[in-house]
């Protein structure tokens, strides 16, 4: 059974009696405690001592009792041994000090040791930030310095300066070096201008007295401009029948430029109005056309570098240049489709840009073409091919019958008869969707093996199914078997005007 005692008190007396006598409650126990207070006569630290009653154990007595004597100012010492046995206990402490305590000695070769390693760093990183400097100023010069006489070397050349450059630089058919072309393209001399359409202007310049010519995009056509070049500069890409790419540049005024090979006999649009053709010369335009595009639809998965397959979208005479030697080039890539067979992608341009309504396939203008194939897309490019063939077919001549007197149909856009000089897309579908109407072959050109044959080609190009239309390799083929291409055909008699 817990007993009661009696304890002295001191400053801890219950209800705040006066100094005297207190009793524990059951269990509990009587302490003595020390502790400096300040007095604030002096200004000094003294010891106050105090006497009572501390509560039992489960009452938190015990953990009153327990504090540590290390704690500065302050000690509590308990005791339940005998009545009043709290009188004689007398608890120590140690004093308060005033005076911060000394800082730990430093250990000299330390801080030795630390500044060694930090100048050795600070050096090492100074020694490599100059080092990565001296190496980029070299390899810029070393370009530099190439890049001049890439340049300069061409002028001995018995070739052209811009093929002979092309040539040596371009090994993987994607155009010149970016350095390479921004040097040519400050370098360019505009003369004038030779054509505006839709999305630019095109000049003739001169780049070191040889003739090229320069797209100058309009402001709003920045994605046009970003299209053409990134189709130009694709791997592979360079063909004789797909104008040649030069440069691409945007110039200090923010205009973009795009550098071309320059063909005075123009457009195949223009041309065709200003000449008529015999069968070679018709051959020579149609098979190099199927050429160029064959060359585009092509999809090579060769290593190390493999051709993505190109659709164009916007293929019509105004799109087609003629070359001095009475080939195609087909030009104008900004709507331009690339599909990337080692993906499966197709990568449509996001530049807004649309088609030529004249020339728009059935599934085009009815809105039912399969954007998800990128076959789709070649089949509509055929579709506009037969309508090409077509333009050039009337320009043809052949013999009347019987008489020894030629004859030709003059130049006309397709469905010129029957759709206004500019239609639009309602207009279009209403002629070749719901119509379902074609342009018409004459019957003179069954008098003409030629025109006989091409006649039943963009016959086949235009149909209605996209599945049954030939591919421009099929077409390519069968123009062959009319003759082989001769390399050395003279086309002086076709006294060129430009």
């Amino acid at each position: 059974m817990p007993r009661t005692l009696f304890c002295y008190c001191d400053g801890h007396c219950p209800d705040n009696l006066s100094n005297g006598t207190c009793e524990t409650k059951p269990g509990g126990s009587c302490f003595s405690a020390v502790e400096e207070v300040l007095n604030e006569i002096n200004g000094e630290y003294e010891s106050e001592r105090t006497y009572g009653c501390m509560p039992p154990e489960e009452h938190g007595g015990l953990m009153q009792c327990k504090i540590s004597p290390s704690i500065h100012g302050k000690n509590i010492e308990c005791c339940d041994s005998e009545n009043f046995c709290n009188k004689l206990v007398h608890p120590q402490y140690i004093p308060r000090t005033t005076t911060e305590a000394p800082p730990p000695p430093v250990n000299n070769s330390n801080v030795y040791l630390l500044a060694l390693v930090g100048s050795m760093l600070v050096c090492v990183v100074a020694c490599v930030v100059i080092i990565a400097a001296l190496y980029l100023i070299q390899k810029r010069r070393e370009g530099k310095r190439r890049q001049a006489c890439l340049i300069e070397s061409v002028r001995s050349s018995h070739t052209s300066p811009l093929t002979c450059l092309v040539e040596r630089t371009s090994g993987s058919g994607s155009g010149l070096p970016l350095l390479v072309q921004r040097t040519i393209a400050k370098q360019i001399e505009l003369c004038r201008s030779i054509g505006r359409g839709r999305y630019g202007e095109v000049y003739l310049a001169k780049w070191r007295d040889e003739n090229v010519a320069v797209k100058v995009f309009f402001t709003d056509e920045e994605g046009s401009w970003f299209r053409e070049t990134e189709i130009y500069q694709t791997v592979l890409m360079r063909h004789e029948n797909i104008l040649g790419f030069i440069a691409a540049d945007i110039n200090g005024t923010g205009a973009r430029t795009l550098i071309t090979d320059y063909h005075e006999l123009g457009s195949l649009y223009d041309f065709l109005q200003r000449h008529v053709l015999n069968a070679d010369r018709l051959y020579d335009l149609a098979f190099s056309l199927a050429a160029g595009l064959e060359h585009l639809h092509l999809e090579n998965l060769g290593r190390p570098a493999s051709k993505p397959g190109v659709a164009h979208r916007d293929l019509k005479s105004k799109n087609i240049l003629v070359k001095q030697n009475g080939q195609c080039a087909i030009s104008d890539f900004g709507m331009a489709v690339k599909f990337m067979c080692d993906t499966g992608k197709i990568d449509v341009p996001t530049n807004g840009r649309v088609g030529t309504y004249r020339y728009m396939a059935p599934e085009v203008l009815n809105q039912t073409i399969n954007t998800d194939q990128f076959e789709a897309y070649k089949t509509a490019d055929m579709y506009s091919l037969g309508l090409v063939l077509w333009e050039m077919s009337r320009r043809c001549t052949s013999l009347k019958r019987g008489t020894r007197n030629t004859t030709c149909e003059d130049y006309a856009l397709p469905f010129y008869d029957v759709a206004p000089s500019d239609p639009n897309m309602e207009q279009m579908r209403t002629i070749v969707c719901e119509s379902g109407m074609r342009p018409i072959v004459p019957v003179r050109w069954q008098d003409e093996e030629i025109l006989q044959m091409i006649s039943k080609i963009m016959q086949e190009c235009w149909h209605a199914n996209p599945s049954v239309r030939l591919t421009a390799l099929r077409v390519k083929k069968s123009l062959s078997k009319y003759r082989q291409i001769p390399h050395d055909i003279d086309h002086s008699d076709l006294a060129f005007n430009v």
